[in-house]
């Protein structure tokens, strides 16, 4: 990824395209959201779907819906610069844009509703569709319409979508209430059908690849929303938004690019299935624009590592719940656990975090895993870390530039016997939990273990620094190879 620094021209796009917001969580946005994704990419129309804040399964199934890399928008881990690049970079060869929100319209992490969804609509000067539950509800859906329009008259709300609609009388009644007093058009309404939740758990929603199913479900939803959603009216909602302002690299910063991508290519492994599939694509990304080689790997289908891997990557995801799987895969955790003792750099975080250690507790059961890590993790019934994180950089962290990190966490585990005697900490956390509410990130060898999820437009240095260490690494096992075989 390239520094802000480096972009120079200042360019317009029109990008038709809206935020889908809500008063509040469970409204509705994902399922209309993924039904419309579906419902256009059937017409063979290109859209992009973006989902505010950190998240990564609904991505993956914005992802499913559309044929196309769903994109995070975060502007407590990203630059207004970052955000408004990323949208013009990822929608420039589309008919249309969707920013599913999260949360209420206004929710952030302060009074302000700093890293809100109604952030996102600002900087990205979109217009809202606004989702609403109308079960047990009708006039005052009105009231909550007229009340998100003069809570920040910075947001413009362009519709409404009223959802889990009873019967015709109750759609009538609201529509007419919304359109008559508040001047704003109801493009939709769904009916009230439970075959399009989509089944959840501790963190969210299941992802898409463990719905066997995906396919036949998306479909579905796309039927309901054609059937419900005047699908027009929508896209003549999405072609008002005003051009967006972004920054184009400059020539020099592109060049730079192809020059590294020419060098060196470190083969770093990316630990990527059912078990682990939490990675925000433009972290691999950074990774193969710096000249890496990118090497998937399913820890519950291989049962090595590949061979002259130069680094590891291991992202979030749920362990916990393939634990069985993931601990008959004996010859695999061997492997990782004698690469790393052996000074392999590896990355993870969160689900990697839990892997490394010597065992996953799930109530009366024990599964052991990698064993590279002098830890416990024991999974809770309840979030022991969630939310936005800020994180100063100490001096054992070669990972990190010194300064301060921002990240997000969102686990229900905790580390327990941890042997603080074999390891030392590479963050103290500022704003969230961590480790231990204090310190964050386990540094030993070559290793670095967090709970903390980050994005490579928050720290792009990060990409950088395991492209470095990959290579450091390559050099070593060459030097020793060659010495080996003079000794020999």
């Amino acid at each position: 990824m390239t520094r802000m620094s480096e972009y120079s021209t200042k360019k317009t796009l029109s990008i038709p395209r809206l935020v889908i917001g809500a008063p509040q969580g469970r409204s509705g946005k994902t399922t209309f959201t993924l039904g419309l994704l579906r419902a256009l990419s059937r017409q063979g129309l290109a859209v992009q779907p973006y989902k505010k804040g950190p998240d990564y399964i609904d991505t993956s199934w914005h992802s499913a819906a559309a044929g196309r890399s769903s994109r995070n928008l975060d502007s407590f881990m990203m630059s207004k610069e970052d955000i408004c690049n990323s949208l013009a970079h990822h929608s420039r060869d589309c008919a249309f844009s969707l920013i599913e929100g999260a949360m209420g319209l206004f929710d952030g992490f302060d009074i302000n509703g700093s890293a809100s969804t109604a952030e996102i609509a600002k900087i990205t000067s979109s217009p809202v569709l606004l989702v609403l539950d109308a079960t047990r509800i009708t006039r005052s859906l009105g009231a909550i319409v007229m009340g998100c329009q003069h809570f920040d008259p910075n947001i413009r709300i362009a519709g409404v979508v009223l959802n889990k609609i009873a019967r015709p009388r109750h759609e009538k009644l609201a529509r007419e209430t919304i359109e008559q007093y508040c001047q704003v058009p109801v493009v939709g309404a769904i009916p009230k059908d439970a075959s399009i939740l989509i089944p959840d758990r501790h963190l969210g929603l299941i992802t898409n690849g463990e719905c066997d199913q995906t396919d036949s479900f998306l479909d579905h939803l796309a039927d309901i929303i054609s059937e419900s959603v005047d699908i027009p009216k929508v896209l003549e909602l999405a072609r008002q938004a005003e051009p967006i302002v972004y920054t184009a690299p400059a020539k020099s910063a592109v060049q730079d690019w192809q020059h590294k991508a020419k060098g060196a290519q470190p083969r770093i492994g990316i630990i990527q299935d059912t078990a682990f599939s939490f990675y925000y694509p433009e972290n691999l990304e950074a990774l193969e624009s710096k000249g890496a080689e990118l090497i998937r790997i399913n820890a519950l289908a291989q049962n090595n590592l590949p061979e002259d891997l130069d680094a590891l990557y291991i992202g979030g995801g749920f362990p916990e719940v393939f634990a069985e799987q993931l601990a008959n895969n004996r010859s695999l955790c061997e492997d990782i656990r004698l690469a790393g003792e052996e000074g392999l750099p590896i990355y993870a975080e969160c689900g990697g975090l839990m892997y490394l250690g010597r065992t996953i507790i799930l109530e009366d059961n024990t599964y052991p895993m990698v064993g590279l890590l002098p830890f416990d993790t024991k999974m809770e019934k309840k979030p022991q870390g969630h939310g936005y994180t800020i994180l100063k950089t100490l001096e054992d962290n070669r990972w990190f530039a010194q300064g301060e990190i921002r990240g997000h966490e969102f686990h229900n585990s905790k580390l327990l016997n941890l042997d603080r005697s074999k390891i030392s900490f590479g963050f103290e956390v500022q704003r969230g939990h961590g480790i231990d509410g204090k310190y964050e990130g386990i540094c030993y060898k070559n290793v670095f273990a967090a709970y903390n999820h980050i994005h490579v437009y928050g720290c792009p240095d990060w990409a950088e620094q395991m492209i470095r260490l990959a290579l450091k690494y390559r050099s070593e096992q060459s030097r020793a190879s060659i010495s080996m075989r003079k000794s020999s």
